[in-house]
């Protein structure tokens, strides 16, 4: 019959296909799941770690039966510990912390990958620069540690070992009171990433973070000051820190102002389509724009935004 269906006979196709089924290798075929040994096998080994454990937000996986991990929370991350457990060799379990950034991601995102504040963490500046997940949350250690809301200076903290230029920044004179921990860098900045640059957050829909704390700039305006809406609040200010009471990008408002309204070579009339004689720059009272242009974010009755 073998000799027929190599040779082309008319029942060589469904042949082949039976003879594949019972030829097909071992290697071919679904692997076994591995075994699970369950979070009580880990404590005779790692005391401190399964006590510490037990504190952390993660801990309610133990006793939730939704998720399939009742009993086993720690080879959710871990993996089947059951060989670990046989033989005590690291090589038998997997450790996150040994893992290249996206691979210990991986166990992370099977929970997180959809949730609100972790959703754009694949597009995330952090995770294009490899930083792991477990860099900034530990899973387990020797103290307290919950996945819940830090307070403000613990945050800033764990940022500036990284962003230590940035931390510098704040300490100007003039910057967010993030050094007196009243607010913290998650507040304008979403770790996990975000559509806009710089993971800034956005507030009321697509509006800059910005407008979260200050509401009065809000818009829309009759009449738009052009870089509030095509360049956001940093063409003009710097959040980190300033020297200037106002957080500008410059030390005098004059000199941020004349960056875009500066006399142009040859043409009439002078600062913002104002004749020559009356900007007089010399003079102290016109040094500061602000003291006529109040509405300098938008105005409503007034296209110079003198009110």
């Amino acid at each position: 019959m073998l000799e027929t269906v190599l040779r082309g006979g008319p029942w060589r196709l469904p042949l082949l296909l039976m003879l594949g089924s019972w030829a097909t290798p071992a290697a071919a075929q679904p692997a076994a799941q591995a075994p699970y040994a369950g979070s009580e096998s880990c404590q005779p080994c790692h005391a401190e770690i399964y006590s510490s454990f037990r504190k952390n937000a993660h801990a309610f996986l133990e006793a939730d039966k939704g998720r399939g991990w009742a009993g086993r929370a720690c080879e959710s991350c871990h993996g089947p510990g059951a060989k670990h457990v046989e033989s005590l060799a690291a090589a038998d379990i997997r450790n996150p912390a040994k893992l290249a950034p996206l691979e210990a991601d991986k166990s992370c995102l099977e929970c997180h990958r959809h949730q609100a504040t972790q959703v754009g963490r694949i597009r995330g500046s952090h995770a294009r620069n490899l930083v792991a997940c477990i860099q900034c949350h530990p899973i387990h250690g020797t103290e307290k540690v919950t996945l819940s809301p830090h307070p403000a200076a613990r945050i800033n903290a764990q940022c500036a070992d990284c962003h230590a230029d940035v931390w510098t920044s704040f300490q100007r004179p003039h910057s967010h009171r993030l050094a007196q921990g009243a607010m913290s860098c998650v507040d304008c900045h979403n770790p996990h990433g975000g559509a806009l640059i710089r993971n800034m957050r956005v507030a009321g829909a697509n509006e800059p973070g910005c407008l979260r704390c200050h509401g009065d700039k809000r818009g829309p305006f009759a009449f738009e000051h052009a870089p509030v809406r095509l360049e956001g609040c940093q063409s003009c200010h710097e959040p980190h820190g300033s020297v200037n009471p106002r957080m500008l990008v410059r030390h005098e408002t004059s000199r941020l102002c004349l960056e875009c309204h500066a006399k142009l070579p040859g043409a009439q009339g002078a600062l913002g389509g104002i004749p020559g004689g009356f900007h007089d720059l010399a003079s102290p009272r016109f040094r500061n724009c602000t003291v006529c242009h109040i509405k300098i974010h938008g105005s409503q009755v007034n296209r110079d935004f003198l009110r």
